[in-house]
């Protein structure tokens, strides 16, 4: 049996496209819903400033209320600069995440600037981060192809993860932001970096855009990734429906079908689910809950209900 880690990302990735801004309470309602489901890794969100991203707003505070309620969950937020390092180090986070582009278009669209000088400052930012004793998890964006580009070549995705680990990043994140990645590439390139790179923690952040999330997900598991990001209902998207990022529910599913173990609790994912929709008025794109909803539906002890929440009981 195989430990899968699946490192939740709705409050992080999951919510930047929401216009509708949550608080600090409904976070740490949702963070007690997925910490009594069983999720154990998950991203808070983001060090940017408010301005740029408004659902990042307090994520210091959030970072010291979660040490505080649940010290066993492994907690990590995006960091772009140096002050935004300063304020994560500051509030207690030991382990951040950091981006760049692996392609040139998507750096001067995105970024604001060509890669290589996006690459200059990161390392930077690895290595200060490194010294003062944080994990750090480098992610790649476009990393399986780039909507404006096409297709990114093998060689630069393998001299990017060289120079991110050389610069002391702990693990290395390929993000599949544009969703175009397919299965068989996805085997294909992981194959490679693991047989490159046996020593890091390679993980996937996969998105569903053109149908493929889970299926890419498990070809990322054949080839032996057991670490992957995923978001609560598939959240990510916009806020019109389409889909995005892999369904938490759908991927524990998935791998306990496959005989993995993850510690997740589906029926508690499903809850989870529930209150995301309850908060924002809408059905999320993941699949396994609508069927555990249709089971339960007659069922009138409600006790099996995906659709329903758990009242917070944390203290103040």
């Amino acid at each position: 049996m195989q430990q899968v880690v699946l490192q939740e990302e709705s409050l992080g990735d999951g919510l930047i496209s929401e216009e509708r801004l949550f608080g600090l309470a409904e976070k740490m309602e949702i963070i007690q819903l997925l910490a009594m489901a069983g999720v154990r890794r998950m991203r808070l969100g983001s060090f940017a400033h408010s301005r740029s991203v408004p659902q990042a707003a307090n994520t210091d505070v959030l970072v010291a209320l979660v040490r505080r309620h649940a010290p066993e969950m492994q907690c990590t937020a995006i960091v772009r600069n140096e002050r935004g390092l300063e304020r994560a180090l500051r509030s207690g986070l030991d382990h951040i995440c950091v981006e760049v582009p692996v392609s040139e278009a998507d750096s001067r669209m995105h970024y604001g600037r060509p890669v290589d000088e996006v690459m200059t400052g990161t390392v930077r930012l690895i290595g200060i981060a490194s010294t003062e004793g944080a994990l750090v998890r480098a992610g790649i964006d476009c990393a399986f192809g780039c909507a404006l580009e096409g297709p990114v070549a093998d060689a630069a995705l393998l001299e990017t993860i060289d120079r991110l680990t050389g610069a002391g990043a702990n693990a290395i994140n390929l993000i599949d932001t544009s969703g175009m990645a397919h299965p068989q590439q996805v085997g294909d390139l992981v194959t490679r970096i693991l047989d490159r790179f046996p020593q890091i923690e390679l993980s996937l952040h996969l998105h569903d855009t053109r149908g493929l999330g889970l299926v890419n997900l498990y070809a990322g598991y054949t080839a032996g990734v057991r670490v992957f990001d995923v978001a609560a209902g598939g959240l990510g998207g916009s806020p019109d429906g389409s889909p995005d990022n892999v369904a938490t529910e759908d991927a524990v599913h998935l791998l306990h079908g496959l005989g993995a173990v993850t510690g997740i609790d589906l029926n508690g994912c499903c809850r989870v689910v529930g209150r995301f929709e309850t908060l924002l008025g809408r059905t999320l794109p993941g699949r396994i809950c609508r069927v555990l909803r249709q089971r339960t539906a007659g069922d009138a002890s409600g006790d099996d209900d995906c659709s329903s929440a758990i009242n917070p009981c944390w203290p103040d």
